[in-house]
């Protein structure tokens, strides 16, 4: 049963991940036709998360925004992205293209970066 309590959550968490993944891919996709591709990743990633943040707080998890959260949220992230930088790195060494290296990177982190992240939503200070 708690687990479907959860579902609305997780949904949200989604909704607010899709937003922020298709932010971060489409910087990444038009930067890394004129900069270094870890570059525009890592710009892509930066400007993500400042909405990431502040969605994930209002509207995933309904709590407010705080120093202390943004730093926990800063830290989550900064786990999750030398996860995807380090994947980033790994496709393109495997032989993707720069275009498409990312997807499976997404696919591998975001369910990281949910667990983190929802770690320190829901029980760093409460």
């Amino acid at each position: 049963m708690n687990r479907l309590k959860q579902l609305p959550e997780f949904i949200r968490f989604i909704i607010v991940g899709t937003f922020a993944t298709g932010l971060h891919y489409g910087l990444y996709f038009v930067l890394q036709r004129v900069i270094n591709v870890n570059m525009a990743y890592s710009i892509g990633y930066i400007l993500s998360f400042i909405a990431n943040f502040y969605l994930t707080a209002f509207f995933t998890f309904r709590r407010k925004a705080s120093w202390k959260k943004a730093f926990g949220f800063g830290g989550a992230h900064l786990i999750n992205y030398l996860l995807h930088i380090g994947l980033l790195n790994l496709f393109l060494w495997l032989g993707l293209s720069k275009p498409l290296a990312p997807i499976p990177v997404f696919a591998i982190a975001i369910p990281v970066n949910f667990l983190l992240v929802r770690f320190v939503f829901k029980y760093k200070g409460r």
